[in-house]
């Protein structure tokens, strides 16, 4: 193999430089898919949020809006700090549920090579009975 062959090959396996971001939409959709899979947490999003979400249930929307329904996440460089406000099954101790949130939502996070500085969260709610009545618990 030539010199000219031996530079062209070195010179295409340097990857690209540039810069990659990743949107808050994306963390928020990790982070409800984690959160929802803790037991213990019946629904996400504040009264308002549920409400419309029934109501979008009801005329046969039920996907529109649950993929970041009841988080904000924001993200700056490698790191993102999350809110959520979550709705807890009735007889769950909430110190448990939460830092259950908490392990789970970090470690999703950060399998995407983020770091998580914060999850912030407050429980808006106890359904009684499931997570059909978390709605109209109140």
């Amino acid at each position: 193999m030539d010199l000219e062959a031996t530079h062209e090959l070195t010179r295409a396996s340097v990857p690209a430089g540039g810069t990659t971001e990743v949107a808050d939409e994306v963390i928020e959709k990790i982070v409800v898919a984690a959160a929802r899979a803790v037991p213990g947490v019946a629904d996400l999003g504040g009264d308002v949020a549920r409400f419309f979400n029934a109501v979008l249930d009801r005329v046969g929307l039920d996907q529109v809006g649950d993929a970041r329904r009841g988080c904000s996440a924001h993200v700056t460089g490698d790191a993102a700090v999350v809110n959520l406000v979550l709705v807890i099954e009735a007889g769950r101790p909430v110190p448990e549920i939460t830092g259950q949130v908490r392990a789970q939502v970090t470690e999703a996070v950060e399998a995407y090579g983020l770091r998580v500085d914060e999850v912030n969260i407050r429980v808006d709610d106890v359904a009684m009975g499931g997570p059909a009545a978390a709605v109209t618990s109140r």
